[in-house]
């Protein structure tokens, strides 16, 4: 009596059980009308045949090779349910014959696999080509129905990206903001653009409730463009791809995602791994005009302590301990007194009430350019609809104008903010520029960092142990001789030579990322009272 073992499959797991039972049904019948003893029987239970990486196929194959000898058929459904792919199969199964012996039987095709026998070789290369033809159409529909679906702007992924929530069902079914995460989304942004490391990012992130893991997270929330309102679509057919504006709301601007994207295409010329026990490492530079590195080095006893190097030998070897207290020093000089910070107020409230009047005037002009766009966009819609330009044209017109009206857009919100929240800003964090070492002490790593490079133009450097610049806010600089005679900080603006006081940069270019001001003084106020020590400098 013969021996056969039988392959049962379904690609779907919604098709359900229901699948496998009628494949058992019509193969038992075989089996009995062949008087076949059945050995046993591999199933799998929502997995494609585009590919033999399945796992009860690939303990099939195993079965196979080591009992072969007592295995003289493979029963399936239809050759679709071995496999697919035409080429692939018709290699696999003529292994199984004339490497085992194995015939494979397709019971409802009435196909009995012979390599020998020309007739049964074309037939089962004919059913396979079928069943490929057919799961090519249908690749084409799905693929051809995701293109439209992200053409008209829904998202279409069964996730939903970091930031948003699905609801609604089926063609219905959308992604909305969730709050709470939408403001991690702009964090992320926002440190990106002010020069945070992505490793910091992550960490950070992941302190704020961020809980996608993978050493590229933070670079795809950065580059994927739902957050700005927008669904990539790949090519289709002649179809042009690209990013089309969605049905959802964005997280972040048009601007902000342009800046992004144009900065993740920049090759980074070196990485700055954010310590807090060296917050000036890769930012303060040794006279050569190299950025400094930091680690720490173990003491006779056992204990570590932390000093900033030159990779060049012979070069700048600092304490931690002691660029610290001289910066601080240095900080301290800084402090602005009464008169000046009274001065600032008046000049600031000033520039405000100033930017504010012409900031409405911006807004009415950057309207109306938003409305001469939408008109632009209206008339191309027309004239597709009434066919009198080609499909490419329209595409690519469609992305322009919508592009200009989300930069009008973001430019305007960002113009009509309300000016209520710099006023409070500058009335409560103003009277801490009377006390700079404070506010340098009370910031984040990050923050001192940031404050760093506003007010050194990222022109900081050291040199026979003192700090040296030839960049500084002209607002700091009242006391400058003071700082240079208690050995802090020597600042000497040079106009021609440069070559001892480089610019910043790793090849002499001058770059400033964005910076919030108020977050230096908002971060410091820990209770800043009237009655905490000051020193005021005249």
């Amino acid at each position: 009596m013969k021996k056969a073992i039988r392959y049962l499959r379904f690609s779907n797991v919604g098709q359900s059980n229901g699948s496998i039972e009628r494949q058992e049904i019509y193969t038992n019948q075989w089996l009995k009308n062949n008087n076949v003893e059945l050995v046993d029987s591999f199933i799998d239970r929502g997995k494609t045949a585009t590919n033999f990486d399945r796992p009860d196929f690939i303990k099939l194959k195993e079965f196979i090779v080591k009992h072969h000898k007592r295995v003289d058929y493979l029963v399936v459904d239809q050759f679709d349910r071995f496999s697919r792919i035409a080429g692939e199969a018709l290699s696999m199964v003529k292994d199984l014959q004339k490497s085992y012996g194995i015939q494979i039987v397709s019971v409802t095709e009435g196909i009995t696999f012979d390599y020998d026998t020309p007739g049964s070789f074309f037939r089962a290369g004919l059913q396979l080509l079928l069943a490929e033809e057919d799961n090519i159409n249908r690749s084409i529909k799905v693929r051809g129905g995701l293109y439209t679906a992200k053409k008209e702007g829904r998202y279409v992924s069964r996730v939903a990206p970091f930031g948003y929530r699905k609801v609604g069902e089926n063609k219905d079914r959308k992604i909305v903001v969730f709050e709470e995460e939408a403001k991690i989304v702009l964090f992320i942004f926002d440190s990106f653009l002010r020069d945070v490391p992505l490793k910091k990012i992550q960490e950070l992130a992941r302190e704020m409730g961020y809980d996608r893991k993978g050493n590229v997270a933070m670079a795809k929330v950065l580059s994927n463009p739902v957050y700005a309102g927008l669904i990539y679509a790949i090519p289709f057919k002649e179809y042009q791809g690209g990013l089309f504006p969605g049905l959802h709301e964005p997280i972040i601007d048009g601007v902000t995602w342009r800046l992004v994207q144009s900065k993740l295409k920049k090759p980074v010329i070196h990485r700055t791994d954010i310590d807090d026990s060296l917050p000036l490492r890769g930012l303060l530079r040794c006279h050569c005009g190299n950025p400094l590195t930091g680690a720490p080095s173990r003491g006779k006893l056992g204990n570590y302590f932390y000093y900033y190097k030159c990779r060049f030998s012979g070069h700048n070897n600092i304490s931690a301990i002691k660029s610290h207290n001289q910066l601080l020093g240095a900080w301290e000089l800084m402090s602005l007194s009464d008169n000046k910070i009274k001065d600032i107020r008046i000049g600031s409230q000033k520039s405000i009430e100033q930017e504010i009047s012409v900031n409405a005037k911006n807004v009415i002009s950057k309207k109306q350019l938003l409305e001469a766009e939408q008109e632009k966009l209206f008339a191309l819609e027309e004239k597709w609809i009434r066919n009198d330009i080609s499909k490419e044209t329209y595409d690519r017109w469609y992305l322009s104008y919508n592009s200009n009206i989300d930069d009008l857009k973001a430019t305007i919100d960002r113009l009509s903010q309300d000016h209520n929240k710099a006023f409070n800003i500058l009335n409560k964090y103003l009277d801490h520029l009377g006390n700079m070492s404070y506010v340098y002490t009370h910031l984040s790593t990050l923050d001192k960092r940031e404050l760093v490079k506003l007010v050194f133009d990222s022109n900081l450097y050291y040199q026979n142990g003192i700090y040296r610049t030839p960049t500084m806010m002209e607002i700091f600089t009242g006391n400058s001789l003071l700082m240079k005679e208690k050995g802090y900080l020597i600042y000497e603006q040079k106009r021609g030579d440069l070559t001892i006081s480089p610019h910043s940069g790793e090849w002499g270019i001058r770059t400033r990322g964005p910076f919030d001001k108020s977050t230096v003084f908002k971060t410091a106020a820990i209770d800043h009272s009237a009655n905490s020590p000051r020193q005021k400098y005249k």
